[in-house]
């Protein structure tokens, strides 16, 4: 038989006769060939099975991560808009507070303080109804960047007010608004006939008339920088309240401070008395402002 040829036998179990069965070297490359294929196919089919069901699983997972991303993208939008709104509040809360100070500073000219509201109603970020989220998000980032100028400035303005309300709170404590004795009125600011002697003078400032050795008060903050003793205003105190204003107590009885003693509204200085020149126990208060005496009751509550 030639070489080309192969013989296969075929042997059953039961008892029968053997089966024999030719084959050409060709025919039998063609059956090996054929098994291959059928082989490297079924590997192909099975990783490209494989394949799409770990794409199909990844695929899920983007989708369901995108989903989690769009919802995490509306609300920092909402976060943004919700944002944009307390800073219009401060704004508006910086404006009132300016107004009812009445203070305005150059720099601010010309432009709104603080503004939070650089997004108006109608171009606030609406992430619903936006089709491509890179849009959002880069609405998002332009605003963000908007807010955090807008924050700085609002800090700024903030600082500022606080700066300009702390020394009007200095200057209000060391404005005398508080009468520094109860008491009546017997002689006012000004012009005045001289209870001891002839003509008219000048009264620098009020006498208020009471019982003898009654508390005299500081009616502000300040410093004690004088007690002295005067023929003409007896005992007295004076206080230095800063900002070119002082007030000085005559015809005390005695003091109750010493000099460079700081005092704050309300403190003791003394004593009503009928020391100097005095027609009966009162106290004189005077107020002077940058050197010129000023009526008292212009500050007096």
């Amino acid at each position: 038989m030639p070489r080309n040829f192969y013989t296969f036998l075929i042997i059953p179990k039961r008892k029968s006769s053997a089966k024999r069965l030719t084959l050409s070297n060709k025919v039998l490359k063609g059956i090996a060939f054929c098994v291959m294929a059928v082989i490297l196919a079924s590997m192909y089919t099975y990783y490209d099975y494989i394949r799409i069901k770990r794409d199909k699983i990844e695929l899920e997972r983007l989708r369901r991560q995108t989903r989690e991303q769009k919802v995490q993208i509306e609300d920092l939008a909402e976060k943004v808009n919700n944002f944009t709104l307390r800073m219009e509040e401060l704004s508006q809360l910086d404006k009132n507070v300016r107004a009812m100070a009445n203070v305005e500073e150059k720099r601010y000219k010309g432009q709104v303080l603080g503004i939070g509201g650089s997004i108006n109603d109608e171009t606030r970020i609406k992430a619903h109804a936006e089709t491509d989220q890179r849009i959002v998000i880069a609405k998002i980032d332009q605003n963000v960047e908007q807010l955090s100028k807008d924050a700085l400035e609002q800090k700024n303005s903030f600082n500022e007010l606080f700066k300009f309300l702390k020394k009007q709170k200095s200057i209000l404590a060391a404005t005398p608004s508080i009468w520094p004795v109860q008491g009546w009125v017997t002689s006012e600011f000004g012009f005045r006939s001289s209870p001891i002697g002839e003509g008219r003078e000048f009264h620098k400032g009020i006498d208020i008339a009471t019982r003898m050795g009654v508390q005299v008060v500081a009616p502000a903050d300040g410093l004690v920088c004088e007690i002295a003793y005067d023929r003409d205003v007896g005992h007295m105190v004076k206080i230095n309240h800063g900002y070119g204003m002082t007030s000085w107590y005559g015809h005390l009885l005695r003091t109750a401070v010493k000099q460079g003693n700081m005092v704050k509204r309300g403190d003791l200085l003394g004593y009503v008395g009928n020391s100097g020149r005095s027609t009966g126990s009162h106290l004189h208060y005077s107020v002077i402002l940058n050197g010129i005496p000023v009526n008292p009751r212009k500050y007096l509550n």
